[in-house]
């Protein structure tokens, strides 16, 4: 597998024995990360008119990326996708929320299509890529910032990893709001089945998936439900309304839709696939260079 081929990699370890385990690297630096990257600053600071033309030009790239390559999806009136979902959270917490999600599409569209204004506001397991980490990190945040809108986008598969955890909130009155994508499948599984294993679809499709607004209201907890785009405001404008119970939001969205841009397996940044090559060359999925 290829990373950044044609860049420079320096890397930052406090274990010399871990500098090269992975990837090539052209400047190996041990020491406390925290400790060397003060250095860095200092030093980039002392010699900032050195680097000013650099830094420019990067970010003009990343403008132009941006352009050519802007995130985007195909609204549909009669189905829910889940990007939109998500920028309504957005739009009505005015992005004054702290973001937790669960693992899978979900996790992505939340990185995506929500945007992040101030530091400390993204919960999420992007390491071990845990299901069911969302639900108990936004108990925890709640708690910890009681007067904070706290949001945990799930998946329909995710959320029942911890769903009992509905009355640790109720409980202790934590309003917690619970955005579900339900989708009917386990998203992500599903889309790399789709595209690399010409649609052999294996134990993805969520045959049997309770009624999560029974579910909550059977721990005590308020449940909602959109399954039409126009119904998606006022739910999540209701659950505002709640301030001590958790909420849980049933939207019913489109399963079909996934997560873009995306990084096969085995393949380099630089290998992508974008949406709109999808639609180019029918079923079969080109690598995009």
């Amino acid at each position: 597998m290829a990373l950044a081929s044609g860049a420079k990699i320096i890397h930052i370890d406090i274990d010399p024995t871990s500098i090269r385990k992975n990837v090539r690297v052209d400047l190996p630096v041990v020491g406390d990360v925290k400790n060397v990257l003060k250095e860095i600053i200092k030093v980039l600071k002392e010699e900032k008119g050195q680097w000013d033309p650099v830094r420019n030009s990067w970010l003009k790239q990343i403008e132009q990326w941006k352009k050519d390559r802007p995130l985007s999806y195909h609204f549909d009136k009669k189905i829910i996708k889940p990007e939109y979902v998500v920028e309504k959270i957005y739009e009505i917490t005015k992005g004054d929320a702290i973001i937790c999600t669960e693992v899978g599409q979900n996790q992505m569209w939340a990185a995506q299509f929500y945007k992040y204004d101030k530091p400390r506001q993204w919960l999420s397991s992007g390491g071990l890529g845990t299901m069911g980490y969302g639900f108990p990190a936004a108990i925890g945040a709640q708690m910890a910032c009681p007067d904070k809108l706290v949001f945990d986008i799930a998946g329909d598969g995710s959320i029942q990893m911890n769903i009992q955890e509905l009355a640790t909130a109720v409980i202790n009155k934590l309003p917690v709001k619970v955005a579900i994508l339900n989708n009917g499948v386990l998203g992500m599984v599903r889309q790399w089945q789709e595209l690399f294993f010409k649609e052999r679809y294996s134990h993805v499709h969520l045959d049997v998936i309770p009624d999560f607004v029974k579910v909550a209201e059977a721990y005590g907890a308020v449940g909602l439900r959109a399954t039409k785009p126009d119904e998606v405001e006022p739910v999540l404008r209701e659950s505002l309304k709640i301030k001590d119970k958790p909420v849980f939001m049933d939207f019913t969205v489109d399963w079909k839709e996934k997560v873009y841009p995306m990084v096969p397996a085995g393949a380099s940044i630089d290998e992508m696939i974008f949406e709109e090559e999808k639609k180019k060359t029918g079923k079969k999925l080109k690598v995009v260079k």
